[in-house]
């Protein structure tokens, strides 16, 4: 697998720059957040991509707020990276702003091919951690670890080496990695970042080093957890349905989408986070907010993303656990999955590394290819 070069990285443009367009240029000025108003409800209505529906009610939020004409459309973000590159291509830009999760795929092609540009809000950018900001993450979002709370009383498991035993053949429900991107950027997450970590709780289950003639803890566990037999579906909904549809007898555990555990009020699924598990109860990923470039509605478009930067832009969002980057901005209290109370016990993912997942995707999955069992 190539990825293109890294030349051509866009420079960070810094927060003392008037976002306020008309050509395109950025002036040294000031932020002005009403001339930003003024300017973006002359201009054209955006549209703005994301992976979730929650964005149709988003853009319609900020349509009533600003009266800037916004529509949000559901993209999955593999069809966001081809749509914003064949628009930009055709000089046929339909799509103003895109939320993408595949943070490898807009460090890699988006932003240093000139597709789309990341915008930090200069009054905001106080409250944003440094890492958050080259490009702007909007927000990071939660897969976890669930199992069903009509069958246990608490997570039949306390450490993840444990999903890789016999007891748990066939009983662990996720997305296939060959299908979901995210999930093999989460193995070189894990490679590179938490390595020690899970041979060290391999350690603590089993009283004894990890012996394997894998590069790596991260391959080890891997390639034990593809050999026993994983039900792997196309989509959160199913995994969550095998994991927490109440009136089981024969348990599952399993890996989604925090955003999941809303199911439980609105579908009486039986959804418990694991919490204390170890190394990790589960893993974030980004949701990276760019502007397309070329678009008729820059001024739009950033009013657009500082508006998602806010509580009450992001508010939809919020209450499926997916969290801002804006520290002033926190999770509702009444949030279902409970994921604010182990935010410590995630794995959080690393921009910085973020080209290295975009290297090793082919790599990663072409080991599970190998190693899967049913």
């Amino acid at each position: 697998m190539k990825r293109n070069a890294r030349s051509g990285r866009y420079l960070f443009l810094g927060t003392a720059m008037l976002c306020v367009l008309g050509s395109g240029a950025w002036a040294e000025e000031p932020f002005d957040m009403d001339a930003l108003v003024e300017a973006a409800r002359k201009e054209k209505p955006i549209t703005v991509y994301d992976s979730t529906g929650k964005i149709v009610e988003m853009a319609k939020n900020f349509a009533d707020k600003y009266d800037v004409g916004a529509e949000g459309s559901k993209v999955k973000a593999s069809a966001q990276l081809e749509m914003i590159i064949r628009e930009a291509r055709a000089n046929n830009i339909q799509g103003d702003v895109s939320i993408i999760s595949d943070a490898p795929a807009a460090m890699a092609q988006l932003i240093p091919q000139g597709f789309a540009e990341s915008w930090v809000p200069p009054d905001l950018a106080g409250n944003i951690a440094a890492e958050h900001q080259d490009p702007l993450t909007v927000v990071t979002s939660a897969n976890v670890w669930a199992y069903n709370t009509e069958l246990f009383d608490k997570c039949p498991v306390t450490n993840i080496w444990q999903l890789t035993e016999p007891k748990w053949k066939g009983k662990v429900a996720m997305q296939d990695p060959l299908g979901k991107a995210s999930y093999v950027d989460w193995f070189n997450q894990m490679a590179k970042h938490g390595d020690k970590k899970l041979a060290a709780v391999y350690k603590d289950l089993y009283g004894k080093e990890l012996q394997t003639e894998e590069t790596s803890a991260t391959a080890a566990w891997v390639k034990a957890l593809a050999a026993n037999a994983p039900l792997l579906t196309d989509a959160d909904a199913a995994a969550a349905d095998a994991v927490g549809a109440p009136g089981q007898s024969e348990p599952f555990m399993g890996l989604m989408s925090s955003a999941k555990f809303r199911d439980n009020a609105e579908k009486g699924m039986k959804l418990g986070l694991c919490k204390d598990l170890k190394p990790w109860v589960g893993w974030l990923y980004p949701g990276v907010g760019l502007i397309t470039k070329g678009t008729d509605s820059p001024n739009a478009a950033r009013l657009f993303i500082h508006y998602v930067m806010t509580a009450e832009g992001i508010a939809p969002q919020a209450v499926d656990g997916k969290m801002s980057t804006n520290r002033e901005v926190a999770l509702p209290e009444d949030e279902p999955s409970g994921i604010a109370t182990v935010l410590d016990q995630l794995l959080p993912y690393s921009m910085a590394t973020s080209l290295d997942d975009w290297d090793a995707r082919e790599t990663w999955q072409d080991f599970w290819r190998v190693n899967y069992q049913k």
